[in-house]
């Protein structure tokens, strides 16, 4: 199946149609071996307080959850499609770095994201965001914190801005 530029075969590599030579990339599920760039990209955003911290111990716990976007053979973004409710996902650890910003990378992670909880059966994906215009971009939807399940709050007490929250939540439906 052919999709805005992706080859994608549930199972195999998300790849662009593109030559990593020319500035575009690949997307793919994490190996093993991303994992320490994973965690770099991590620490790059969770020290501002972008999103929560994640040690190797919980990066190798959750490396089925990531989806890597490799430009020049280097992981250059992430973002994790993380399993919360027999209906229901949330895209996490979105980070692309700094200097592969503003090329849409994001997105097409998220993407990916989407795609899979689609394929899983998912009938909703959430996001905890301070950048509610990008996801908005991807038609998710504002919804208050209190319509998610209790149950996604355990990682927030690992976050130094708990109890004090200022994220938003935004629901994308998939139908």
């Amino acid at each position: 199946m052919v999709r805005k530029g992706f080859h994608v075969s549930f199972g195999e590599s998300w790849r662009a149609d593109h030559d990593s030579r020319k500035g575009m990339g690949m997307i793919r599920k994490a190996t093993l071996k991303d994992v320490k760039e994973i965690q770099r990209l991590i620490k790059q955003y969770s020290t501002r307080g972008d999103i929560l911290p994640r040690s190797l111990v919980d990066l190798y716990d959750h490396l089925r959850d990531f989806f890597v976007f490799i430009e020049n053979r280097k992981v250059v973004g992430i973002c994790a499609l993380h399993i919360c409710w027999e209906d229901l996902a949330e895209v996490r650890s979105l980070a692309v770095e700094e200097g592969a910003r503003k090329k849409g990378i994001g997105a097409k992670l998220v993407r990916a994201c989407l795609k899979e909880a689609k394929a899983l059966g998912a009938k909703r994906v959430f996001a905890l965001t301070y950048r509610p215009d990008f996801f908005e971009k991807l038609n998710f939807n504002l919804v208050d914190k209190s319509v998610l399940p209790h149950k996604i709050w355990a990682d927030c007490l690992k976050c130094v801005k708990f109890p004090d929250c200022d994220e938003v939540a935004m629901v994308r439906k998939l139908v």
